[in-house]
């Protein structure tokens, strides 16, 4: 990195599974959801609303409503994987949950491809109430649900699907846990061969 430079903001990561799961990873290592800007982008790199959305009424209020359905997510789900129940928490998203997502509509572009757009620009609750209901599939899918992994990395704390072939996948990301692990594994060996 060049002198005076400050490193790139963490990417936001959509690589989890699932919309739900992945607003519990933007808090990790670091808040990813700092500004209205990363909320917009997040939405629309979960496929909730396509890139041409304007969402001309999301501001701070919004950060705060997805900042709190990501905390009750994450206490559901790792209660859940803990045989810990999360009541408060699964109370609240069943609430977050009853608003009615935003309406999708197909529409031919110039070309002749159909593409998703919605019927009007979508509110918060909409949006919010999309993700909680996502969450409450995911918990209620026997099928999905056996497939919650919590990432083997060290001190991280994402769940993610395994839907890998033979479900062994241990980490939330290859690039980034999974390289921490081996590069842990490969300095152990080199610390070993030098004694």
């Amino acid at each position: 990195m060049a002198l005076g430079t400050d490193p790139a903001p963490y990417e936001l990561r959509f690589d989890s599974g699932r919309s739900c799961l992945d607003l519990v990873a933007t808090n990790h290592p670091v808040e990813r959801l700092d500004s209205v800007a990363r909320l917009r982008a997040w939405l629309v790199g979960t496929g909730l609303v396509p890139t041409t959305a304007r969402l001309p009424d999301a501001g701070p209020q919004w950060l705060g409503s997805f900042h709190e359905l990501r905390g009750h997510i994450a206490q559901l789900v790792h209660g859940e994987l803990d045989g810990r129940p999360a009541d408060a928490a699964l109370d609240r998203v069943n609430a977050l949950a009853a608003d009615a997502p935003p309406a999708p509509r197909a529409v031919r572009t110039a070309e002749g491809a159909l593409v998703r757009v919605l019927c009007g620009e979508p509110g918060c609750a909409a949006l919010v109430a999309a993700v909680a209901r996502d969450a409450v599939e995911l918990l209620t899918d026997p099928t999905a649900r056996a497939l919650l992994r919590q990432c083997e990395g060290d001190n991280c704390p994402i769940v993610y699907l395994d839907a890998s072939r033979g479900r062994r996948r241990r980490w939330c990301s290859s690039e980034v846990c999974g390289n921490r692990e081996r590069v842990a594994r490969h300095r152990r060996r080199a610390a070993l061969a030098r004694t």
